[in-house]
């Protein structure tokens, strides 16, 4: 079991800069140290740097307005006023700066210098199923993807450290909340009811805060890039539509840790682990290959669902964790077709052959289903 290369690319022109996102320990730090040799990195999660920048932020203009090639800073959203300088030194010098961070909250909300469309913009998401080899799909439920766990022989340990880590580094380090155990409850149930439509009032209920403080919650998630919501489909001709968003965790495994749920197939939790998964390998390819991909879901308000719908083809994705794809499970399927401008169904399920179930339905093993979005056949 290993991890092939990286499908994540960024190839910056001469005078180029750009920000990469993505969550703690998804691989960052590891893809600049194999893809950027000998690049100046200037690393603000050692106290000593962090401590020279953050005292005096023109260190950097005045260290580096003559350098030559590529520079990263690492954890930029730890000194938002580096930011200024780093403006000023491509205004000026034309220098080129690689910007990684793990939260954009700090940025957002004290108004910092993100630059103004100097920099492009990337997001880097946990392993997927290309990335891998001998990959166990019983595993990836308890481990996830991010690459330390996925190749940890003690996964779940890792995920308790994992989870810990990220309340003390990045929500009280950062005073993102001052109410830490609520926090760490909503975590628990936004875990719970990850893939489901979001419920302020009753997940306020549930962790014992008001619903302003969940929706706040909720967009710490989406900050530090932990979760993020699912838009609903909108293009009905015929149906009154639900409107309300869906929000998952942004890893099958810290999910399922957090719910305390360890899937098995055919277990009940299994089903809802799956579809996890491969809109975890969705986001994957919507990340690293086609950013402007649009990801939606369809639900009627009489409670007709269809769990993904993918890119101006409208190709609806119905994800089932089971062997058998039986004529019930299609019954959404043919109800969006009705109903919208969708072109073709698909059910990706753990069935071993793809079958043609009606003329625009067909089910496709996920396996083949996946190697298929990754040849790019469903953009």
């Amino acid at each position: 079991m290993k991890i092939i290369k990286r499908l994540f690319e960024l190839n910056l022109p001469p005078g180029k800069s750009a920000f990469l996102w993505g969550p703690r320990k998804v691989g960052k730090s590891y893809w600049i140290s194999h893809n950027l040799p000998g690049v100046e990195i200037i690393d603000l999660l050692k106290t000593d740097i962090w401590a020279e920048y953050i005292s005096r932020p023109a260190l950097l203009r005045e260290r580096y307005q003559n350098h030559k090639g590529l520079i990263v800073i690492d954890e930029i959203q730890k000194i938002p006023p580096l930011l200024d300088e780093v403006h000023w030194l491509i205004e000026n010098k034309a220098l080129s700066f690689l910007l990684t961070g793990s939260s954009a909250r700090k940025l957002r909300r004290g108004h910092a210098n993100l630059l103004g469309g100097r920099a492009w913009r990337r997001t880097m998401t946990p392993l997927s199923y290309m990335e891998v080899t001998d990959f166990s799909l019983e595993r990836v439920m308890i481990s996830g993807l991010l690459p330390s766990h996925y190749l940890s022989p003690d996964p779940v340990e890792d995920l308790r450290s994992y989870v810990a880590d990220y309340l003390k580094e990045e929500v009280i380090s950062e005073a993102l909340t001052q109410n830490v155990p609520a926090f760490n409850e909503f975590l628990r149930v936004a875990a719970i009811t990850s893939s489901e439509l979001i419920n302020y009032v009753n997940i306020a209920r549930e962790t014992g805060v008001s619903h302003k403080v969940v929706r706040t919650y909720f967009d710490i998630l989406e900050d530090t890039y932990l979760g993020f919501r699912i838009p609903p489909w909108k293009k009905s001709r015929k149906r009154r539509m639900i409107i309300t968003e869906k929000f998952y965790l942004f890893d099958v495994g810290v999910a399922n840790y957090l719910a305390r749920h360890q899937p098995k197939i055919g277990s009940p939790e299994f089903g809802k682990a799956f579809e996890h998964f491969i809109l975890m390998e969705l986001k994957a390819y919507q990340a690293h290959r086609n950013p402007d991909w649009p990801i939606s879901f369809w639900r009627t308000s009489t409670g007709r669902e269809v769990d993904f719908i993918l890119g101006d083809k409208e190709l609806a994705l119905e994800i089932k964790g089971s062997s058998r794809v039986h004529e019930g499970d299609i019954r959404s399927l043919q109800a969006l077709l009705e109903d919208g401008p969708v072109k073709k169904c698909c059910i990706v399920c753990l069935e071993n052959q793809p079958r043609q179930l009606t003329k625009n339905i067909e089910s496709i093993p996920w396996q083949l289903f996946l190697e298929r979005l990754w040849n790019g056949e469903f953009d």
